[in-house]
């Protein structure tokens, strides 16, 4: 037996049809280029915006900018819901070869991705996968879901308001309503997005109307919530059963708020890790970030952002379940802190797969 053969298998899947794909094919470049290929024999699948999905067997470099679309070592494939093929089915010469998979990687963000909607895919499968289970992705990617879990455990979030297409049909009453309870200036968010695609903030009546009709170009159900004013404060947890949080950190925003450009093409966010906030809070924050996570049943990994307001209110903001892994991300960052490197993160969050 040689030793490829007593190696595991993992399926590294990036892509995806959402507008999170080229986030999806940062992330999966840096743990590509970190996970220890000693360990693991990698199989790559990526996922075009079209939903196509391919086994792809090129440069890893060639991921990040889109190219690997191009390349002649790529073949049809997919995950077999068979569960005694427990892997990847790839069309060969107008025929299918199986190809054994261990765990699999979705490295990917937003819809199709983090919505429960591929983790189904894996459980029919049988495939053991890293990050959150099918009920926690759904919940924590619906924003209307996350509110109403985390307010029943008594986690405190921005105040809250839903709107949908018919909600524009009569829109003095639910201005009125919003106006009332949140007050301007509000954030519009598609309840179902992440990276802060389609996010606005709505300054007056106008700018309402306006930031509601972009959103529901990403979702059928928007997000309202109130403007908060603190820091905006960052978790990493991580684990199954007994999770932890090693540390915290912040983001000092100089464009008007985090929104994609400032998270992923342009130098208007800083980050300090650790936060600049006292150890007290650091550790309530900690602490509330690991409560959230029991209480919304996250498993493996997530990232929990806040606002740490000035009289020391703590407001959970939204949970990530999965965050960004690219060279300016956060969550690997943060872990780190722990005394892990990126390349023992990738191996933790493996063993969590197979853990649970």
């Amino acid at each position: 037996m040689n030793n490829s053969e007593t190696k595991e298998t993992i399926a590294v899947i990036f892509g995806g049809a959402n507008s999170e794909h080229e986030v999806s094919r940062r992330s999966v470049t840096s743990i590509l280029e970190n996970i220890n290929r000693e360990k693991y024999n990698i199989v790559m699948v990526g996922i075009t915006k079209e939903g196509k999905w391919y086994y792809y067997n090129g440069k890893v470099e060639d991921i990040v900018n889109g190219d690997w679309e191009k390349s002649q070592e790529k073949y049809p494939a997919i995950i077999s819901p068979d569960t005694s093929h427990h892997g990847l089915l790839i069309l060969k010469e107008n025929s299918w070869e199986i190809k054994k998979i261990d765990v699999i990687f979705p490295v990917m963000h937003g819809k199709n991705a983090e919505d429960g909607t591929i983790q189904g895919l894996f459980e029919i499968a049988g495939i053991p996968y890293v990050g959150c289970g099918v009920g926690a992705s759904s919940n924590c990617m619906d924003k209307e879901y996350t509110h109403i879990l985390l307010e029943s455990g008594g986690v405190k979030t921005a105040k809250w308001a839903v709107a949908k297409k018919k909600d524009l049909e009569n829109f003095d009453e639910t201005e009125k309503f919003m106006a009332e309870k949140l007050r301007y200036p509000m954030f519009v968010k598609p309840a179902n997005a992440g990276s802060s695609v389609g996010v606005s903030k709505a300054k007056n009546k106008e700018e309402l109307k306006k930031a509601i009709e972009n959103a529901l170009i990403h979702d059928k159900k928007v997000i309202v919530e109130e403007f908060i004013k603190g820091k905006e404060i960052e978790c990493a947890v991580m684990g199954n059963d007994e999770p932890f949080a090693p540390a915290t950190g912040e983001l000092e925003i100089r464009s008007e708020f985090y929104d994609y450009e400032s998270k992923y093409i342009n130098d208007s966010t800083s980050i300090h890790i650790p936060a600049r906030i006292s150890e007290e809070d650091s550790l309530r924050i900690r602490e509330t970030a690991v409560k959230a996570y029991k209480i919304l049943g996250c498993q493996g990994l997530t990232r929990v952002d806040f606002f740490l307001c000035d009289d020391g209110k703590i407001i959970l903001l939204e949970p990530n379940t999965m965050p960004g892994f690219t060279s300016i991300s956060m969550y690997p960052k943060l872990i780190m802190q722990s005394g892990m490197s990126y390349s023992d993160i990738i191996d933790k969050l493996i063993f969590l797969a197979k853990e649970r």
